[in-house]
This record gives structure tokens, C-alpha cells and sequence, in this order.
């Protein structure tokens, strides 16, 4: 499985990752990120790795 790292310091709250991976990423009322789960099955990990590519501020990384 894939980890998801998130440095919540860097996040602005755009939205970007949650319009792309919506089963991993959401935003609460507030714009604060939250993951439903750290790790990530395997048929999650494509939306997961775009949702990474688009986070203007890379606060998004994946260990595998």
C-alpha cells in the first residue's frame, strides 16, 4: 500500500486534491484538509498520484 503524507503548514486549503481524489482528500467547512485514510489501496493510487501533481503548494507526498 501507499502512504499519504500531508505537511499541513504548506496546505492553503484550495481544494485541488479533493476535486481530483475525493474517496482520500476533503475539506472541512473551515478549508482544513483531511485524509479518510493514510494509506491508500491500490486502485486509489492513480487519483491519489494526480492529486499530488496538482497541489499548487506541494504540500502532498506519497511513499510507497
Amino acid at each position: 500500500m501507499t502512504r499519504i503524507l500531508v505537511d499541513f503548514g504548506r496546505c492553503e486549503g484550495h481544494g485541488l486534491c479533493e476535486q481530483t481524489a475525493p474517496e482520500v482528500f476533503r475539506l472541512d467547512d473551515e478549508g482544513e484538509l483531511h485524509l479518510t485514510h493514510e494509506e491508500v489501496a491500490p486502485e486509489q493510487e492513480s487519483a491519489v498520484a494526480a492529486a499530488v501533481r496538482v497541489c499548487p503548494v506541494a504540500a502532498l507526498k506519497v511513499l510507497s
